[in-house]
């Protein structure tokens, strides 16, 4: 997997995707969850495409993989906060639908390069 930039990878592409979705989610929390959840959910997902950048910026593939199953679990833990938000009627299905789709995607893609890598 050699790329020069981390930008050229699609999953780092898919997930900055997914960080503009959850900021649009979390604008619609209520405000008792500003600096909770929503905190929470902005910064795992701010996680994800940040871990890969460093990740492949380092200098061996070992890093790099540690850094992509950090962004893995911080992809996870997107999923279950959006599942809360379901669970607390915080958010419809619908309003999730298209996160949730980008967690699954960005999760098989990371697991994907991980194994090739490992």
């Amino acid at each position: 997997m050699s790329v020069s930039n981390y930008q050229e990878l699609t999953v780092w592409q898919k997930s900055i995707d997914l960080v503009i979705e959850v900021y649009n989610l979390t604008k619609h929390l209520p405000k008792e969850e500003i600096y909770a959840l929503s905190n929470q959910m902005r910064r795992a997902a701010v996680s994800i495409p940040s871990n890969i950048a460093e990740g492949q910026q380092r200098q061996s593939t070992k890093e790099f993989v540690n850094y992509l199953s950090i962004s893995r679990g911080s992809n996870a833990e997107i999923e279950t906060q959006l599942i809360i938000c379901n669970k607390l009627n915080y958010l419809t299905v619908e309003q999730t639908q298209s996160a949730m789709s980008l967690c699954g995607e960005i999760g098989r893609m990371l697991n994907s390069m991980i194994a090739k890598l490992s």
